[in-house]
């Protein structure tokens, strides 16, 4: 029996989750919830084989809940659900060690299929996705530069980005502007937006 734990954050869209799990005979939902800082304490409890993510949670998101897992848990696998298509968002979510990513839309079959592959020790990554992501550029910024946009795409200023980064104001202005030459955006706003598209943020 494969136990899974399924975290997704629309109550509508887990029930039918855990639903769709629960007709597999080999297949087991453990334990279930909402946010993304819910994800470690219910695994380190409930310990499934599976954590089956989704990528856009409250709290921590689930990229940031699936490296947590890896590195406390590694012998919980993690499969990612997502919306988010972009080849950008599949790079951030193998750098995360996830071992499968799987669109929202895909058939219901493939869900059960994607978990008993994450749990046979296979990465399982959707086809059209994983081809997109070998053709599509790699991200421009370096790692600083992305969590200082991250800061800026929630409204942080460049006095809150510094002090959260121990940072001078000075030099996160620089990697502001750094960052929006990078992505030949026409200021911040433009440049979160392009770094969202792309999946990079």
């Amino acid at each position: 029996m494969i136990k899974v734990l399924v975290a997704e954050d629309m109550h509508i869209v887990r029930g039918a989750l855990v639903a769709l799990l629960g007709l597999e005979a080999d297949i087991e939902v453990v334990a279930e919830c909402a946010s993304g800082d819910e994800i470690l304490p219910l695994a380190q409890s409930a310990r499934p084989d599976i954590a089956l993510i989704d990528i856009d949670l409250p709290g921590k998101d689930g990229l940031t809940a699936a490296a947590e897992l890896h590195e406390q848990l590694p012998e919980v696998r993690t499969l990612i659900l997502t919306s988010l298509g972009s080849p950008g968002t599949l790079r951030r979510a193998l750098a995360a060690k996830v071992n499968g990513f799987l669109r929202k839309d895909a058939p219901a079959d493939r869900l059960a299929n994607a978990v008993r592959g994450v749990a046979a020790g296979r990465r399982v990554v959707d086809g059209d996705l994983a081809l997109a992501a070998w053709d599509s550029e790699e991200c421009p910024l370096t790692a600083r530069e992305i969590e200082v946009l991250r800061l800026a795409s929630v409204g942080s200023e460049p006095t809150e980005i510094a002090a959260e980064l121990f940072l001078s104001a000075g030099t996160v202005r620089n990697y502001l502007t750094t960052i929006v030459s990078k992505l030949s955006a026409r200021n911040r706003v433009d440049a979160v937006r392009i770094a969202r598209e792309s999946g990079w943020l």
